[in-house]
């Protein structure tokens, strides 16, 4: 849990460090930090899927994915329940950069395999680069949107601890397939909030999360068909 929690110390850092930029900052340089942030969002979306979707094993199962949670996750509003509840303890726009944190530090190559790595072979290599990352990408979006990305902080602990604890129970049957697929649709959520960031076409990012849980319940279905 090492390289866990030093992704999660830097986020926090990093937002400290943030937020008292924020407090000196003009708006005229607050707008190109946003420009910025969902460059480096579009970015991060469209290398994941360049790396992963062409050695995809089932290359239709992002689709039924985003389709599936799509419609769960509109069915049970995730973007306007998290949003009431972020806008409840905060003013401005901390909801839209909370959610784009969010997926930005938690649905990543390193993110997710490295809390394999260090779970399976004790090497803490991709957490310990993502956590440098992620300290300098809650600056930038902390110096937009405030202290409360730090809460972004809480959620990759619990994700990445859950992630590492499951790898370690389940060391001589881990899928990497598994895990290629949920980093393609992860590729496409972050890729969409980039494109909300820059205003250009605005998605309910959080209403696609479901998205995320369709793969391993697909591959739980193949495993236990071929039992």
């Amino acid at each position: 849990m090492f390289g866990t929690i030093f992704n999660t110390v830097m986020i926090v850092i990093g937002s400290l460090i943030g937020s008292i930029f924020k407090k000196g900052i003009k708006d005229k340089y607050n707008h190109i930090l946003m420009q910025a942030m969902g460059l480096v969002a579009m970015g991060l979306g469209i290398n994941a899927l360049v790396q992963h979707l062409p050695s995809s094993k089932y290359p239709v199962l992002f689709i039924v994915s985003l389709a599936i949670g799509g419609l769960l996750g509109q069915r049970l509003n995730l973007e306007a329940k998290f949003n009431a509840v972020v806008n409840k303890y905060s003013k401005g726009n901390l909801a839209e950069g909370l959610s784009s944190a969010i997926l930005l530090f938690c649905i990543g190559t390193l993110s997710i395999l490295g809390p394999v790595e260090a779970a399976l072979k004790k090497d803490y290599t991709y957490l310990l680069a993502n956590g440098m990352l992620d300290g300098i990408t809650s600056i930038v979006l902390a110096s937009t949107f405030g202290i409360g990305i730090a809460v972004a902080g809480v959620v990759l602990f619990a994700w990445q601890g859950s992630i590492y604890f499951i790898a370690s129970l389940m060391k001589n049957s881990i899928n990497m397939d598994l895990l290629n697929e949920v980093t393609i649709v992860g590729g496409i959520l972050i890729l969409a909030s980039g494109l909300s960031i820059l205003d250009i076409k605005k998605f309910n990012t959080l209403n696609l999360l479901p998205a995320l849980m369709v793969p391993p319940i697909v591959f739980l279905i193949i495993h236990l068909t071929q039992q």
